[in-house]
């Protein structure tokens, strides 16, 4: 028997209001990765949520539940820097669970193997992906795509807030903000919308106890003309390699002159050679996107730093206003 005009239009819209209540708040729990030999021995669930006034600006995160006591063990919400950087950095590289195994892996689809002392075992910790544009986040408008320190670190706080109201099991573990590298700037003002969140008694009201910044960012062309040395450092560079850079860009790996082609070669072959290329392979693979839900009509490419219409560095609190500087479709080099 066919709907009648009058019971068909309230089916319809009951449909599309699940569809986009759906769509803008998914959790999905993953068991296994490709790349990891065998069922996940912890809880990782991976998800979208919109925040912005018309949820334009659509945020995925990755969460790892504690492997000790998630009912007791803190939340830890963690950013990776750039600004830009997708926090997979930091779920491989940094604080997370997985490393490439270097030695098992090729070409078309790296290795992921556990690390011994990650932070997961004894807490839970999202790490996002913010601001829009980076890894698998992004944004419905192309104005949406327009950020700034100030405005990105309120979406990160109003995502905190809908993250809390989906799973809320976790609002009265103890709450932490935590990142490195360009986070020292986003870091504290997430705190301070927090704080503010709570003295003017927003919902949900969240239990936190203080920040974590790792290596945070203070001067901007001192740290990052310092990467080349401290690869070299760790080893990470040939003793040939360096030198020559450090001859052909006498000492200046960012203001490169364009004309100097030496210096590009010698900072191309730096580049090549990060690791980081491993898992933007991984993270690339269509088997990966799909066990991680990732929404590929939008999601065209995995951006391992940021690629937007324009971020500028900046923080505004009523009429004050402090900008560092402003990048306009452009992604930073490996090396940074």
């Amino acid at each position: 028997m066919l709907f009648s005009q009058s019971k068909l239009l309230p089916t319809l819209l009951l449909i599309i209001w699940v569809f986009f209540h759906t769509f803008c708040l998914s959790q999905n729990v993953i068991e296994y990765l490709p790349g990891f030999p065998g069922k996940l021995p912890f809880k990782l669930e991976t998800g979208y949520i919109g925040v912005g006034e018309k949820e334009e600006v659509q945020l995925f995160y990755y969460f790892f539940e504690s492997e000790s006591n998630p009912e007791e063990d803190p939340l830890m919400l963690w950013l990776t820097g750039g600004p830009g950087c997708s926090s997979l950095h930091g779920v491989t590289y940094e604080i997370g669970p997985f490393t490439i195994d270097f030695l098992n892996s090729n070409g078309s689809l790296p290795s992921l193997m556990l690390k011994e002392h990650a932070w997961t075992k004894v807490t839970n910790i999202i790490f996002l992906d913010q601001p829009v544009g980076t890894g698998f986040s992004y944004a419905t408008t192309p104005e949406a795509f327009h950020s700034n320190d100030t405005y990105a670190t309120e979406l990160d706080y109003e995502f905190l807030r809908k993250w809390f109201i989906s799973h809320p099991k976790y609002i009265n573990n103890p709450l932490y903000i935590g990142g490195d590298s360009y986070s020292g700037i986003t870091v504290p003002l997430i705190v301070n919308n927090v704080y503010r969140g709570n003295e003017a008694g927003i919902k949900p009201q969240m239990n936190i106890r203080g920040y974590v910044l790792g290596n945070p960012y203070t001067d901007e062309f001192g740290e990052a003309n310092e990467v080349v040395p401290y690869a070299h450092r760790m080893g990470l560079l040939s003793d040939r390699l360096y030198h020559s850079a450090k001859v052909n860009c006498h000492g200046n790996y960012i203001n490169v002159d364009p004309e100097n082609i030496l210096c590009l070669n010698d900072l191309e072959r730096i580049n090549q050679g990060a690791p980081l290329v491993l898992l933007y392979t991984w993270a690339n693979n269509k088997f990966v996107r799909k066990t991680l839900y990732i929404r590929e009509v939008l999601v065209l490419t995995f951006n391992f730093f940021f690629v937007v219409l324009s971020y500028t560095m900046n923080y505004g609190h009523d009429d004050y206003e402090l900008t560092y500087a402003t990048v306009k479709g452009a992604r930073p080099p490996l090396v940074r």
